[in-house]
């Protein structure tokens, strides 16, 4: 066991998808051997803690730190984390993740993925996003000290934009997707920053699976049936699936206990929903994406295969919303909760209605994501 992992549970990190094994003490991207997204492993037989220990811990999500990869002396926070589980109608809760620094959910993984970057040595930092990536990676870079390079798409909504400006930042406008800013910042971004992109380094899942975490926590041990969940590169959902997981090797949810997952995309930009529909193993690029909930404009998601074995192993499903439905579903939700929707959120919320007509969802407890604030988007 090395320095890094004496003080945590760490046990190792291995690929997603061919299990090779890489040194947890090096600063990792992606499998040395087959260019996938890696998995970070504990070792949870040392984890001598329970749901009712964690009460009187602080509400973040370092709350959780034997199930993440340093301890919370280390890591660079703004206090992200334990947001509010909102009932909006009867079985059904909206986990409004507007609430974190920086206004979306993104700042759980950056705020683990930006800690440990520093940890091991990193010097700067860049990335390519549809929005609250890079205003998240912003705003964690400025605390850790340490320089940020971002790219976006150009027509990404001018909040996004200032927001990383306003942090430090060096922001670079993009034409396309974000598959094209990150072919941007490969091939001029500054020499030797760290790329912190969406499952090329490992550690922006471990923040997201800590969402999990929450739900049990909030819904006292008693997992929901159905989690639906806007869906762009997949890091969250992997991420809870992970967590999950961990959750029944630790006892704290019983077996079989899980809910089924549910991936929610844009009609224009779907590439997880046409690989579950189609039985694919992995999902292919998406031609010529087109939504204005920007942060499920990701065309090539690198992580779609696990993506896909999600929803299979969950029993879930994937679905398709136009930009329509998901602008009226924020509407709705907003005006009925007084939560701050996002796209992504109304797209989410459209996708229950349709969900229920489908006769997927009956009468089961369900949690609908609202991934980030409204705000910046108008």
């Amino acid at each position: 066991m090395n320095a890094l992992n004496s003080s945590t549970n760490l046990a190792g990190i291995r690929c997603f998808a061919c299990e090779t094994a890489h040194d947890p003490a090096q600063l990792l991207t992606v499998c040395r051997s087959c260019g996938l997204p890696l998995r970070v492993d504990y070792d949870l037989s040392r984890v001598r803690v329970g749901l009712e220990d964690l009460r009187e811990r602080p509400p973040s999500l370092w709350r959780y730190h034997e199930v993440l990869p340093l301890p919370p002396d280390q890591a660079v926070s703004l206090g992200e984390g334990f947001t509010p589980l909102l009932e909006v109608e009867r079985n059904v809760w909206v986990k409004d993740e507007s609430r974190n620094p920086t206004g979306s959910f993104k700042a759980r993984g950056m705020a683990v993925a930006v800690s440990m970057a520093k940890l091991l040595g990193a010097r700067a930092l860049a990335a390519p996003s549809a929005g609250n990536a890079a205003g998240a990676l912003a705003a964690y870079g400025a605390r850790a000290g340490l320089p940020v390079t971002v790219a976006m798409p150009e027509d990404t909504p001018a909040p996004f934009f200032s927001e990383c400006e306003l942090y430090g930042a060096e922001v670079h406008r993009v034409k396309g997707t974000i598959a094209d800013a990150g072919r941007f910042l490969r091939e001029h971004g500054v020499p030797g920053a760290f790329d912190i992109s969406t499952l090329r380094e490992p550690y922006r899942i471990e923040g997201k699976k800590t969402m999990a975490f929450e739900l049990v926590e909030q819904f006292a041990g008693e997992p929901p049936e159905v989690v639906i969940y806007p869906t762009g590169g997949g890091t969250g959902l992997v991420g809870m699936w992970k967590a999950f997981d961990e959750m029944e090797r630790l006892g704290w949810i019983a077996r079989g206990r899980r809910p089924r997952f549910v991936s929610v995309q844009a009609a224009g930009c779907a590439p997880v929903v046409r690989g579950f529909r189609e039985g694919a193993e992995r999902t292919e690029p998406w031609p010529d994406p087109v939504t204005r909930a920007y942060g499920l404009r990701v065309p090539s998601p690198i992580g779609g295969f696990i993506c896909l074995r999600v929803l299979r192993e969950s029993r879930g499903t994937a679905i398709a919303v136009t930009d329509e439905e998901a602008g009226l579903g924020s509407r709705q939700l907003a005006a009925r909760s007084g939560i701050d929707v996002c796209p992504e959120g109304g797209a989410a919320w459209a996708a229950l209605a349709a969900l229920r007509a489908q006769g997927f969802i009956q009468d089961e407890r369900v949690v609908v994501f609202n991934t980030g604030t409204g705000l910046k988007y108008r």
